[in-house]
């Protein structure tokens, strides 16, 4: 087994694409629309499926906001280097919400972003991510 992909629901289909790819570089890999039962998916991602998960955005036509709820915790995505990688959500006008820095009570380095509909990501130093064997 292995995880397929997750789904966000979203209030701006076109602001959360712009969010994943400009902003965390991921690509959007495919959109389909749904007109009879009024909704838009769009997967976005680092590689395609099965080799890797992807985000599902999901827009309802019509609802612009969800109710996060307090099961929801985050994404993580592993990156070669966090403080850069803040710097570069910065540039690219995302929202840093915990600067890089070692967790608490660890050593690895972590740091978070928000997406636009409040979705939290943690982005995870992984000197190795690029070694696709390891993970």
């Amino acid at each position: 087994m292995r995880i397929l992909h997750t789904m966000l629901r979203v209030g701006d289909l076109q602001r959360s694409i712009d969010f994943y790819t400009n902003v965390l570089g991921m690509t959007l890999l495919r959109k389909t629309e749904n007109p009879e039962y009024k909704y838009t998916l769009a997967f976005v991602g680092y590689g395609k499926n099965p080799a890797h998960a992807e985000l599902e955005l999901t827009y309802n036509w019509g609802t612009e906001k969800y109710e996060m709820g307090s099961a929801y915790g985050h994404i993580a995505i592993a990156v070669p280097d966090a403080y850069k990688a803040c710097a570069e959500v910065k540039a690219a006008g995302g929202n840093v919400t915990r600067e890089a820095g070692p967790v608490k009570g660890g050593t690895t380095v972590i740091a978070f972003v928000t997406d636009p509909d409040g979705y939290k990501v943690e982005l995870i130093e992984r000197k190795e991510w690029e070694t696709a064997e390891q993970f």
